[in-house]
């Protein structure tokens, strides 16, 4: 299997799960209804999408190169980190299973992808567009955040530190993940766990959403308390990379909470998202005039009929 055929059939899963947690979740009242809001909607959220690509085409750069940076600057954590842990990693370890493990495994890739995948929709769909606004900035914290640390701090994860009592469970299940982890992480970069922060996130919103979706705040806790223990069960992260974790994404959401709170009025970052909305209206805008073409030409020949 290459690496196009194994993000083809995870993007598949995840599309699936997405329909699925739509239906169930969101409801097709609610996305019917939607529709014809969509354009407008899309008009008001994009400067904040267009922020969370950016920082993730940065956070593509940099981490092309952060792995060379970070033996010129970087802080070498690792014996620190293993000296406050210890094997708790290895311990975790011993209560292994077949079926852990392919749980554990799936919740790694799929069960990720859909948490940080669905609320966007979700939250794109809700007549108040500040949840689909914090998600967006808080995103964006928490890889911009996360990068930065990635740089700043070396440290290998169990599975290179302790090879002979932390087994690589997800490719020994899983070999062809491997093909997918190794291109957007480097060993060395496991100082905070981006998978625990990014879950916890999508959790605490979950929360803040949950008069407007009550069955996605118990999916979406489930989903990121297993996506932090498989980190951990699997080798990959240290339990204080999750801590890290949790810290980023408790800092991810306060500063989204902050910066979306409708008190905030003239600052420079309301300045500078303005600028970048200019960016994004245009387009869009020309969009709407001829969405809203068509449905008047459509409304004439109804009415002739």
């Amino acid at each position: 299997m290459t690496l196009t055929d194994l993000l083809v059939r995870i993007s598949l899963v995840v599309v699936l799960m997405i329909l699925v947690g739509g239906v169930g979740i969101i409801g097709v009242g609610r996305i019917r209804s939607f529709r014809p809001h969509a354009l407008r909607r899309l008009r008001l959220v994009a400067p904040y999408l267009l922020l969370l690509a950016l920082v993730l085409v940065g956070n593509s750069l940099v981490r092309d190169v952060g792995p060379e940076l970070s033996w010129i600057i970087g802080w070498r954590i690792t014996g620190w980190i293993a000296g406050v842990e210890g094997t708790f990693v290895a311990t975790l370890q011993h209560y292994a299973h077949p079926a852990l493990t392919a749980y554990f495994s799936y919740i790694y890739i799929y069960g990720y992808s859909f948490l940080l995948a669905f609320p966007v929709v979700a939250y794109f769909l809700l007549p108040d567009d500040r949840p689909i606004r914090e998600t967006a900035i808080a995103y964006s914290i928490n890889y911009a955040v996360g990068v930065v640390c990635y740089v700043l701090f070396i440290a290998y994860g169990p599975r290179n530190v302790m090879p002979d009592m932390v087994d690589q469970l997800l490719y020994t299940n899983w070999p062809e993940s491997h093909l997918l982890t190794s291109e957007v992480n480097a060993n060395v970069n496991v100082f905070p766990s981006l998978h625990t922060s990014l879950s916890a996130t999508v959790a605490v919103l979950a929360y803040r959403t949950r008069e407007q979706y009550p069955y996605w705040l118990p999916i979406a806790a489930v989903l990121a308390g297993s996506v932090a223990v498989s980190t951990m069960y699997l080798g990959i992260h240290w339990a204080i990379d999750v801590l890290g974790g949790v810290a980023l994404a408790a800092i991810s959401v306060a500063g989204a909470v902050w910066l979306t709170s409708p008190d905030r009025r003239d600052t420079p970052l309301d300045r500078a998202g303005r600028r970048l909305r200019a960016v994004v209206d245009r387009p869009l805008a020309y969009l709407l005039a001829l969405a809203d073409d068509r449905s008047q030409e459509a409304d004439e020949r109804t009415g002739s009929d």
